[in-house]
This record gives C-alpha cells, sequence and structure tokens, in this order.
C-alpha cells in the first residue's frame, strides 16, 4: 500500500522509473559470488580446513583468471593475502591450489603492491626450496610476474635471496624444461630486462666456456623482421656453494643492419653469492651504449640501449 494522497498514475511512473535505474546499473554492481568466495576465506582462513577452503580458493581463481571486471579491487578490500601466506608457508594440501591464485594475482598490480606487507613474498621465497616441481613453477611464475615492471619488488626480492633460490632450483632440476624456463625468466625480470611471458622466449642451453658453468640461450623474436633479442644467462661456480649470475642481453640482426648499427648490448649481472646465505646479495646493472649514432633520435637510443 502506498500513501492515499499520492496518484495512482505518479506511483506507477516512480517503479517503471526506478526499474529502468537498476537496470541500467546492474553491470556495475559487485561481483557477490566472489565476496562471497572472499568473506569466507577471511573467516575460514586461519583454520586451513581443506575441505571448506578449497571451493572458494577455485571460485576465485576462476574470477581472475576470467579478468572479471572488479575482481582485483575486490581481493584487495577483502584482506586475504595474509591468508594466502599462511597457506603457502603451511605446505598443506591446499599450497598448490593457493600458489596458482598468487600466480594469476601477480598479473594485477593493483594486488601485488600489497604481497610485501602481507608476507606473500618470503612465503613465496620459502616454497622455492619444495621439491613439487608444479609447485616451483607456480611459485616461480608468481615471482617473475612481480618483478617484471616495479623496481621495488626487484629490490625486496633480490634482498631476501630470490636468486640463489631460483639458481639452485636450476641445478636441481636440470632436465625440466619448464620449470627451467619460468625459472630463467624470473632471473631476467630481476634484473630489470622487463621481459613479457607474451615474447615468447625460446631457451636451450648452452656450451659452457669453464667447469661448473651452466649457460642457457634465450631468443625472441622482435616483430619488426630485421632483428631479435638474445639473451644469455651464466651461471658460474667459483667455489664451494658460491655462484654467480651474468645475464647479457643483446641484438642479432641481419648483416646489413648489423653494419649499420654495430653490436649493442646489455649487462645485469648479481656478482657473488652463496646458495646457503643471502644477507651479501646486491644487484649492479651496467648497459652499453658504445658506438650508438648520436644523430639518432631518443627512441632509437632507448631501442638499443635496453634490448
Amino acid at each position: 500500500m502506498g500513501h492515499p494522497n499520492v496518484p495512482l498514475s505518479y506511483k506507477q511512473a516512480r517503479a517503471h522509473r526506478n526499474k529502468h535505474i537498476s537496470s541500467r546499473l546492474q553491470p556495475y554492481t559487485p561481483n557477490d559470488n566472489l565476496n562471497n568466495a572472499l568473506g569466507a576465506i577471511r573467516v575460514l582462513g586461519v583454520e586451513l580446513i581443506e575441505d571448506e577452503l578449497k571451493p572458494h580458493l577455485i571460485t576465485v581463481l576462476a574470477n581472475i583468471r576470467e579478468k572479471k571486471k572488479g575482481a582485483a579491487e575486490q581481493v584487495v578490500i577483502s584482506g586475504i593475502l595474509p591468508i594466502l601466506a599462511l597457506s603457502l608457508r603451511s605446505r598443506g594440501p591446499l599450497t598448490l591450489l593457493t600458489a596458482k591464485l598468487v600466480a594469476e594475482l601477480a598479473k594485477e598490480s593493483v594486488v601485488r603492491k600489497g604481497f610485501g606487507d602481507a608476507g606473500l613474498v618470503t612465503a613465496l621465497l620459502s616454497v622455492l626450496t619444495s621439491t613439487n616441481e608444479e609447485l616451483l613453477i607456480y611459485a616461480a611464475r608468481a615471482i617473475s610476474r612481480m618483478s617484471y615492471d616495479s623496481s621495488k619488488q626487484q629490490e625486496l626480492l633480490l634482498r631476501r635471496g630470490a636468486v640463489p633460490r631460483l639458481v639452485a632450483i636450476l641445478l636441481r632440476f636440470p632436465d625440466k624444461e619448464a620449470l627451467e624456463e619460468v625459472c630463467l625468466l624470473a632471473l631476467c625480470n630481476l634484473s630489470g630486462m622487463a621481459v613479457a611471458e607474451e615474447a615468447g622466449m625460446i631457451w636451450e642451453r648452452g656450451v659452457p666456456v669453464r667447469p661448473g658453468e651452466c649457460v642457457f640461450h634465450g631468443v625472441s623474436p622482435h616483430t619488426c623482421g630485421f632483428a631479435s633479442s638474445v639473451t644469455l644467462i651464466r651461471v658460474s661456480q667459483w667455489g664451494p656453494g658460491q655462484y654467480m649470475v651474468s645475464i647479457e642481453d643483446f641484438q642479432r640482426c641481419s648483416s646489413s643492419f648489423w653494419n649499420l648499427h654495430g653490436n649493442k648490448r646489455a649487462v645485469h649481472w648479481f656478482p657473488f653469492f652463496s646458495l646457503g646465505s643471502c644477507s651479501n646479495m646486491f644487484k649492479v646493472i651496467k648497459f652499453s651504449t658504445r658506438n650508438i649514432p648520436r644523430t639518432k633520435s631518443l627512441k632509437t637510443r632507448v631501442f638499443h640501449t635496453f634490448l
């Protein structure tokens, strides 16, 4: 019943207008399914009960993978990141599913900004000591995505010993191509090279120059057709448990282009570290710009400098 003094025609028109506004705003309403899952994870997460949490984690993972509008923001607001860190550190039945979810969340800049404060950085690094190959792939992929375009995340991961752990995986699993590729990509991104997964880089093992050395070549073709980016990663042993990682990035061009511009390459290196101690880790990046014609445009100089 409405107010007796309000004409029926007015009430009908108002109801129609409200219905029209409601239908027009519907696409912008929050994702209730995702909200319910996030709420359940926040409430049940401390217990880490597999049967209760698993379907909710799957729901969140599906929403992030499908890039549902506002899903990443809802995850941030929900406050579940510390619970995901707890799940990774627990090494329980939910750890693999959690690692998959964290790897997907690492694609979203709005989410990965909070990884450090939530404890996810240290949790991911702890996972890198696992013997589960699939778990290692997702953890390394998350680290690679975190450090892709963030110098802050790169420095944090370097200080916490990401490089020694990634190198240890390369040495422990020499014949696992998928795991090898994701670790090499993570090393490139930690050095600040910003190599996207979509670049289609193809990795193969090279011939070592000295004993105790591992060499990897990565080739990523450019769309311009006359040049390709070649990445050379060397892991050299200098003593018991002591290694040096050097990353060189240079152009491979057609003969005519090579004669015109010469060989331009960038060197990224992580000097010495011990697989047992990460306190002395630091990063040095040098870009060689020799023989770049000064008459070239800024775009050309940047192209040569950073490839």
